[in-house]
């Protein structure tokens, strides 16, 4: 399998900023992959690599691409295109092969016109469905592989998707092919693959012990719009992993133009920014979204929607889980922490991630329970403290025998985060203090491991090296 990367920004970035310098660069991940748990290549996507970026309009719609059959990171003339070239939409791509020799025209990305393609994963069943799919493509799409990979003819797939739903893919329109019908071809496609595969005779599964299931995680692009898929052919299993961040700047956190500390800035609401990734480039997990398995991303003007695929292996409960054996069966990991061992997965109730990351304030486990197990005259009630706090002696609470204030005594709501936290330990140490309780409350310590990148194995288990 292979990892790659998607930039889509309002302006140019320097290709250096995403495949050299971050902590955990597409470079990086051709060497030391956290999500890859291949026994046998090890942690390396080092068949070969391709980068293709959109540039001026003077010099046509159509990308420019780079590819080579040499690993990433021993490839010098990367490293001195990356930190001289400049683009508001990149590609990146680092291959570890399934099908098709070691060869440049099996580099992605693919492209065609203005269009240009990726992909992470594997056609389920490629031997037996190739020469069914190489039969339904239109001669001119068939003659266009030049390769041997599934993904080129996944590629041209799409291409003869497009024309049969009215639309010419070497037509290279000038604000692209829209949202909405980049979006339906590449279903469309999803689906005529499944189909191929649902041909293929149950006496063939059986006696050659054939698997069917597809790893689809695909990228694509006519220079304006990107979609991106997260799927499986699969009701049970997970989808190799994938994710998405998006905010205002990406860049270092520190001055230094030699930091490799990069960061998602988020200065309003806006996504002058969105990249899309196999694996993240930072360790920073509040930076980093899970795309669900069997959804379809599509960014267009710096918006980003996400949809479930809706087909038969989508299911709608909320309970529903998926099993990772899978995609770790083939060499990957899936974006979902691991299950507690011993825990079946057919228990919905239960939470099994051991740690999660809070964004929002936390309030101490021992804060929000009661100390004695004696009945209250008053119940207890926590609100938002107000941004003017009252200093501890101007709380005139009437309290109940165990010290609870009562809800009549709470402030008005809201208030700022960091003064709503500070208040509420400072109100509550007072009115546990004033009635000598044994136990006072203390401070939430500071956060010191801020960008520490020792914290995946904490917020990235998937990512772990054990």
């Amino acid at each position: 399998m292979c990892r790659f990367l998607v930039y889509k920004g309002s302006d140019e970035i320097l290709l250096s900023k995403l495949i050299l310098d971050p902590t955990h660069s597409i470079l990086k991940q051709s060497f030391d992959s956290r999500l890859r748990l291949d026994t046998r290549r090890g942690q390396n996507n080092a068949d070969g690599f391709g980068i293709g970026f959109y540039t001026e309009p003077k010099l046509g719609a159509a990308p420019c691409l780079f590819t080579s059959t040499t690993p990433a990171w021993n490839c010098v003339n990367l490293q001195r295109l990356a930190s001289k070239t400049a683009s508001h939409l990149i590609f990146a791509h680092v291959r570890a092969t399934t099908e098709g020799s070691l060869s440049e025209d099996n580099c992605h990305p693919f492209c065609h016109g203005s269009l240009m393609w990726m992909h992470n994963g594997g056609l389920g069943g490629w031997k037996q469905i190739k020469r069914r799919l190489g039969e339904r493509l239109a001669d001119k799409w068939y003659l266009g592989v030049v390769g041997g990979t599934d993904s080129e003819w996944a590629f041209a797939l799409f291409l003869d998707t497009l024309e049969r739903m009215g639309y010419d893919p070497s037509s290279q329109p000038a604000g692209g092919f829209g949202p909405t019908v980049l979006r339906k071809a590449m279903l469309k496609t999803i689906a005529l693959i499944n189909e191929l595969i649902d041909d293929i005779p149950d006496s063939v599964i059986l006696a050659e012990g054939v698997d069917t299931r597809s790893l689809l995680n695909f990228a694509l692009t006519d220079g304006h719009t990107v979609i991106c898929t997260r799927y499986v052919g699969s009701a049970q299993d997970e989808a190799a992993s994938l994710y998405y961040s998006s905010g205002t700047l990406w860049d270092t956190k520190a001055p230094d133009p030699a930091s490799r500390d990069y960061h998602m800035e988020r200065s309003d609401k806006g996504a002058d920014v969105v990249l899309v990734a196999s694996e993240p480039l930072t360790f920073e997990r509040e930076n980093w979204v899970n795309v669900p398995t069997n959804s379809i991303l599509t960014v267009h003007n710096q918006t980003v929607m996400v949809h479930p695929i809706l087909d038969r292996y989508h299911d709608r409960s909320p309970h529903h889980r998926r099993s990772a054996a899978f995609v770790r069966a083939r060499g990957l990991a899936a974006n979902e922490k691991a299950s507690t061992p011993g825990v079946p997965a057919s228990m919905p109730s239960i939470e099994v991630e051991p740690q999660k990351k809070f964004l929002g304030p936390t309030i101490p486990i021992h804060m929000a329970r009661s100390r004695t197990p004696e009945p209250l005259t008053v119940p207890r009630v926590r609100t938002p403290l107000s941004h003017t706090e009252p200093a501890p002696s101007d709380v005139r609470a009437i309290t109940a025998p165990n010290g609870i204030r009562s809800a009549a005594q709470q402030p008005p709501a809201q208030g700022n985060i960091k003064k709503k936290r500070a208040s509420i330990t400072t109100v509550d140490t007072y009115s546990c203090n004033s009635h000598h309780d044994s136990s006072p409350l203390t401070p939430e310590p500071p956060r010191t491991e801020f960008g520490n990148p020792n914290k995946i194995a904490q917020y990235f288990p998937e990512l772990s090296m054990s």
